[in-house]
């Protein structure tokens, strides 16, 4: 005999940017009854900064490889550009806020310097003030979808500060490494009309983390999609096709990026997993 409830359905909704912050946000998501069979997963870096708003209450938490608590969170926190493979805890029934950053648009929303996060979660407080929490107080009296999501676009541009954009050839370059393989990247650099002192100082202060990091981290998000769900996987090829060095280059990377090498994230299931999202204790 049940208990006479229905089954939880997972609310997952995207919010249609609007064209003033599009060119600087990549999506703001809202989801709630999540219900995973896990309660720790590895996050892999995808060359973005987060804003994390949970509206449920719980605590969320940052683990080392051997699994021990590090960090601990509550109410909002940001995810600054990671260089290696995060963990974190996840929670049955979680209702949650988040907003994706593009690689180079964080920075005119920010009070701190961008590098000062890279490979950190910190407080949302520490780069915002204290309107984020005056924010997430907001988001939950709203009992619709599109009404929170008006909300957080309201806040965004209220604190967006357009002195701190970053120049278009900044912008530009950044575009340039999403689109292309990592094998042009040394021709990329010359094609740079100033010095790579330059453009590495420059992408220090807009993004965060230097160009190189960047297209590395782009390749491996290549990869990922690449092998995701495939029936058969042949590394040699895939090694190839994503312009890797040589086979022991790639499983180094491979193991800094997932935490893995590439047996074991097959052995373990991963390429059937959501991209970028590995359950340790399945």
């Amino acid at each position: 005999m049940g208990n006479g409830k229905k089954p939880t359905t997972m609310t997952f909704e995207t919010h249609n940017i609007s064209s003033l912050l599009d060119k600087y946000i990549e999506s703001i998501f809202y989801y709630n009854d999540f219900v995973p069979e896990h309660s720790i997963e590895k996050v892999i870096p995808t060359g973005n900064i987060f804003i994390l708003i949970e509206l449920d209450g719980y605590e969320r938490k940052t683990f080392n490889n051997q699994l021990e608590p590090i960090g601990h969170f509550k109410n909002s926190w940001v995810s600054g550009m990671q260089q290696k493979h995060l963990n974190i805890s996840a929670h049955k029934n979680s209702e949650m806020l988040i907003v994706q950053f593009k690689p180079f648009g964080a920075y005119p929303f920010l009070k701190v310097p961008i590098i000062e996060l890279n490979n950190k979660v910190v407080q949302a407080e520490n780069c915002f003030g204290e309107s984020i929490l005056k924010l997430r107080e907001v988001i939950i009296s709203k009992k619709i979808i599109s009404d929170k999501f008006k909300t957080v676009e309201k806040w965004l541009l209220e604190i967006f500060d357009d002195k701190k954009i970053p120049p278009k050839n900044i912008i530009d370059f950044m575009k340039t490494l999403q689109s292309q393989p990592f094998s042009k990247h040394n021709e990329l650099l010359k094609d740079y009309p100033k010095t790579s002192k330059n453009l590495i100082d420059q992408f220090k202060k807009y993004c965060g983390l230097t160009p190189k990091v960047f297209h590395r981290i782009f390749r491996f998000n290549t990869l990922l999609a690449k092998i995701n769900q495939k029936q058969e996987i042949v590394w040699t090829d895939i090694v190839y096709e994503t312009g890797y060095s040589d086979q022991s280059h790639f499983i180094k990377e491979f193991q800094e990026f997932s935490g893995f090498n590439p047996t074991q994230f097959i052995k373990n299931g991963y390429n059937d997993s959501v991209p970028n999202f590995l359950p340790l204790d399945k």
